[in-house]
């Protein structure tokens, strides 16, 4: 990675990745690079576009001066990190006050200490928000109860440990209300993380997260299998917020995400991320319907690489006209483990850390590579540690069998 070339910018209020025009998504990312850090990612984002730049001969003579339009120079190189659910159980929570060591404060950053280079390596790193925040710290999630409602110091260790955002799009959307949906929104603005997700209003009612690293722009999208806490994919929403429908993939289905990431392309992004939160619980084989949908979308110039969640253990990944789908990236921190309910596989405290390199030649192709490191979840301390051959031998296999049975071509990261 190098230094000052990553950058996050969201939407402002009103502009969604349904109902923007072309022109207004182009004016915020024109305002975007114009405020860009200056050095590396400001002229990388200029070269990209094949800015032409007209030199003076300086001669002193009466011959006027030439202009001379230089080649666009299409060659980048960016790095996207990806992580699975992030599932704040009471569990979790109460070892965070401890971090804090203060009653009514939350500390979350030591939990990711073990993993934090590797978070942060990536030149944009997206985790999944699999709950609502809340700005207050009030009406927290009880115990034995499937209503989620974590407090809002997850975001800052977000941001700390290296994540440049989430997406939130989940069947906990819902878990708080409309308000809850709001809340969860401005919590992630103050910690200064990205978005990707449900919006606020009918106005506003879907984000999706821009972010600008080495001279290419890279667009966000997230949807979810349903708004409520249901176990199965539906096109139920509520109905004082209808336009969730908006960022469920039931819904949307692959036309309408196609539809989302060729307008993302058209407002100047060079590459399209969907996160999609699918399949079947605590099942390691992805559904009919994962692999369809991934093969319409990675069929598609569109799409670049698609980020899944969910079902709370590892799941294949896959390689579909030269790009990946990584199915089901697990459980990055929770409390499930079969030691805590004897009827949950010891995959639930398993997760991986994905990272995908695209390299963009001077045609403007890009093409991939991916690496990997499984995780563990140790409960006590609820500690995210990196799984090595050395270190957990058993997760390290299990997750590496997971991932490759489909074929996928992967590195182990450092």
């Amino acid at each position: 990675m190098l230094p000052g070339t990553r950058r996050t910018i969201t939407y402002p209020a009103g502009v969604s990745r349904a109902f923007a025009t072309a022109a207004t998504l182009l004016t915020t990312l024109a305002i975007a690079a114009c405020t860009a850090t200056s050095g590396t990612a400001q002229s990388g984002a200029s070269a990209g576009r094949g800015e032409t730049r007209h030199t003076s001969s300086g001669s002193q003579s009466s011959t006027p001066a030439t202009t001379t339009s230089t080649t666009p120079d299409l060659t980048a190189h960016l790095s996207i990190g990806g992580t699975g659910d992030l599932l704040t159980h009471v569990a979790v929570r109460l070892d965070a006050q401890r971090y804090a060591g203060t009653a009514g404060s939350y500390d979350f950053a030591p939990m990711f200490a073990d993993v934090k280079s590797l978070i942060e390596a990536p030149d944009v790193s997206i985790c999944h928000m699999e709950t609502p925040l809340t700005s207050t710290n009030t009406n927290l999630t009880r115990s034995g109860i499937l209503v989620f409602n974590p407090p809002h110091e997850l975001a800052d260790a977000v941001r700390e440990t290296g994540w440049e955002g989430c997406d939130f799009a989940s069947n906990h959307t819902w878990d708080q209300g409309l308000a809850g949906l709001r809340d969860t929104i401005k919590v992630f603005e103050k910690a200064r993380i990205g978005y990707a997700g449900a919006g606020p209003s009918a106005d506003d009612p879907q984000r999706v997260q821009i972010y600008h690293a080495n001279g290419l722009t890279i667009a966000h999208l997230g949807y979810a299998y349903t708004a409520f806490n249901d176990f199965g994919p539906n096109t139920d929403v509520p109905p004082e917020a209808p336009w969730l429908a908006r960022s469920m993939w039931p819904v949307a289905n692959a036309k309408g995400i196609l539809a989302d990431a060729k307008a993302a392309r058209a407002a100047g992004a060079d590459v399209v991320v969907v996160s999609l939160h699918w399949g079947t619980q605590y099942v390691t084989e992805p559904t009919a319907d994962q692999r369809a949908l991934a093969k319409e979308l990675l069929s598609s110039p569109d799409v670049d690489l698609i980020l899944g969640t969910h079902v709370h253990v590892v799941q294949p990944c896959e390689e579909i006209n030269g790009k990946y789908v990584f199915y089901g990236m697990g459980n990055f921190l929770s409390n499930q483990s079969p030691q805590v309910d004897a009827t949950l596989r010891p995959e639930t405290q398993e997760g991986v850390i994905v990272r995908v390199d695209l390299q963009r030649d001077a045609t403007g192709a890009i093409t991939q590579t991916a690496g990997y490191r499984p995780t563990k979840v140790r409960l006590d301390g609820h500690v995210v540690e990196p799984a090595t051959p050395q270190s957990n031998p058993v997760t390290f296999d299990r997750v590496t069998k997971t991932l490759t049975s489909l074929g996928c071509s992967l590195t182990t990261l450092p």
